[in-house]
Formats: structure tokens, sequence, C-alpha cells
């Protein structure tokens, strides 16, 4: 059995809607808010945004998470820089239509190896209330 990769998590869930309908889950600031955080999200590439939640000194997280759009393909993906105290991380998106709905992945990348904080939110994020629950939710914001 391979060894986790400590830098990165990956995730992907089936949704059962039109890559359109996932994509606006996506983009749209409000329903960006109901499945992650509330934002000052705008898809526009070089903006600058930041993500609010209430902290969580176990991971060293403030509670604010400033992030800048990075790379926008419309329909397809979308990448985000993660900026933290002590580190810079990404975290990506993209869509690939599968049946009648689509495939929703997602790379979260650039945890320290040797940062005792990132690796305890590495698996954290990495379980199934972390991005796995959040590609969950982004499925029944998108939901007509």
């Amino acid at each position: 059995m391979a060894a986790p990769d400590r830098r990165a998590i990956r995730a992907d869930q089936f949704l059962a809607h039109r890559p359109e309908v996932v994509w606006q889950a996506l983009i749209d600031p409000e329903l960006m808010a109901r499945w992650l955080m509330p934002n000052d999200f705008k898809p526009v590439v070089g903006h600058l945004f930041s993500f609010r939640r209430p902290p969580i000194p176990a991971v060293d997280f403030d509670g604010d998470c400033q992030c800048e759009v990075l790379e926008i393909r419309p329909g397809q993906l979308l990448r985000i820089s993660w900026n933290r105290a002590k580190s810079e991380q990404t975290v990506t998106w993209w869509l690939e239509p599968e049946g009648r709905g689509t495939r929703l992945f997602v790379e979260h990348a650039g945890f320290d190896p040797d940062d005792e904080h990132e690796q305890l939110s590495r698996r954290i994020m990495g379980g199934p209330r972390g991005w796995n629950g959040v590609l969950r939710r982004v499925g029944e914001v998108a939901a007509p």
C-alpha cells in the first residue's frame, strides 16, 4: 500500500446535476457561502478575497483565509490560492460530465509535510467531514 500524499488532498463526488448547474454553485458567492464559508469571492482571475469562519486553534487557523483567484476555465476549472499564516496552498475544483450528471473533483495542495498543524489540517480536511463533505454540500446547494 502506498504511503498517503502528505502534501495534498484529492477527492471527488458524483453529483446528479448538469455541469453548468454545478459550475454556478462553484462560482456564485452566495451559493459558495452555503457549501463552504462566507466570502467576498468574485469569479475573476486576480481577485483577492477571503473566507471567514470561527477560529480553529488546534490547527492554528484564526478564522480568516486570504485567497486569490488564480485560474478560471468557465464551466470546467476553478483554482484559488489558500493562504494561511504559515503557508500558501492551492485549491482546485474541476468538473467532468458523467452520464446524466457531473463528477466534481477537488485537490487541496501545498501542505508542508514537516508542519504538525498543517498535517493535522490535512488529516481533518481529508476525512469524511472535510473536502468529501464539502463536495456533497455542493450537490445539495446546486439542487434546483
